[in-house]
């Protein structure tokens, strides 16, 4: 369910028939060093282009691995921090919550160009269209995933950020500002010439800015929660948490509020943009029903939540700008379809930020 289509199911593969984004000798010797793989390995791209790059990696033995590095060129260094990301996953999984089991970073720029990490591989379902929801889970075992994603995201809330020795990420306060001025100055970095919105994302910028709802908690809020940035086991429970990569401290209403952004409903106007969303599919819960399950797992007040469902909405206008330009300069691995369409979807997404604005 993501606004972006995500990359090849194996690597693209360079002239000599090396992996693009891999220098296979090199990363090889590192992970059989420090992660305890046996050579020969076999590097598969399952998500990139427009992110971060990960990597399936098979060992001699069939162990697996999961690999992530940042995109291969037209990097911003504050999205695409690996030791930042590693930092997280290394303290949260201890914490009891759901994500892969760190297994090793790598800082030497001379192994592969850039900093990468490598981790357990979480088998499991990812839905990220209709068909594939369909095709994994029955209609009755649809409604629990949103309960579960639910409990699972407030129980991320609930994660003392100084006991995990996370309390120096990042700021304690004033999270939204923050937030408001870092995506608008990437939007304003990532211009193309030739594409204008006619002010619309900075004019809903300002609006958000003006109607900041009192921060109620600081936590680690993972910036991206969603239900195909989840791994899920057979009974529809969270196996993994994915894409820590904007992860930050703040205010955790932001992460429900795009939670609800993604969780699409039958006839929303978005629909289009988000494709044949999982959780169009008959059994799964409304967003009445995800919001009320998160509130039956947290003490948090969600009363103001359409905010920040509309601050979800024109972040996603400035992240896709920002996709589209890094496309537009050919910087990206992966599936490159569909970008002509970039423009008409930061413009859709910014009025809808603007409408549920206007609604709360």
């Amino acid at each position: 369910m993501s606004l972006a289509p995500r990359g090849s199911l194996l690597a693209s593969l360079s002239m000599n028939g090396g992996v693009v984004g891999i220098d296979v000798a090199s990363v090889t010797a590192w992970i059989t060093e420090h992660v305890g793989a046996t050579a020969p390995l076999d590097f598969q791209l399952i998500a990139g282009g427009r992110s971060n790059l990960t990597f399936r990696v098979v060992d001699a033995n069939g162990q697996e691995f999961a690999l992530r590095r940042p995109p291969t060129s037209h990097v911003l260094a504050t999205a695409h921090d690996m030791v930042r990301e590693h930092t997280i996953i290394k303290a949260l999984y201890p914490q009891g919550i759901p994500v892969p089991r760190p297994l090793g970073l790598c800082t030497d720029e001379i192994v592969n160009e850039r900093p990468f990490y490598v981790m357990e591989f979480v088998n499991g379902a990812i839905l990220r269209d209709r068909a594939q929801a369909e095709e994994a889970f029955s209609v009755e075992q649809r409604g629990p995933i949103g309960e579960n994603l639910a409990a699972t995201l407030a129980q991320l809330h609930d994660v003392d950020v100084n006991k995990a020795g996370l309390g120096e990420l990042a700021r304690h306060d004033g999270y939204i500002e923050r937030q408001l001025r870092r995506w608008r100055s990437q939007y304003e970095q990532m211009s193309v010439p030739g594409v204008n919105h006619g002010g619309l994302v900075e004019a809903v910028g300002d609006e958000l800015a003006a109607a900041i709802p009192t921060q109620q908690r600081v936590a680690v809020v993972h910036g991206d929660y969603r239900l195909d940035n989840t791994v899920l086991n057979a009974d529809g429970e969270v196996r993994a948490i994915l894409d820590w990569e904007i992860c930050t401290l703040g205010d955790p209403m932001a992460d429900l509020g795009l939670l609800l952004v993604y969780w699409a409903e039958p006839g929303d106007p978005a629909a289009a943009l988000l494709g044949a969303s999982p959780t169009t599919a008959e059994g799964f819960y409304t967003r009445e029903q995800v919001l009320a399950a998160y509130s039956t797992h947290s003490t948090l007040d969600v009363s103001d939540v359409a905010f920040y469902q509309a601050f979800g909405y024109w972040k996603l206008a400035c992240i896709l700008q920002g996709v589209f330009a890094r496309y537009s300069a050919g910087a990206t691995a992966g599936d490159q379809g569909s970008v002509t369409e970039f423009p008409k979807h930061i413009l859709l997404l910014a009025q809808t930020a603007k409408n549920t604005l206007e609604r709360k």
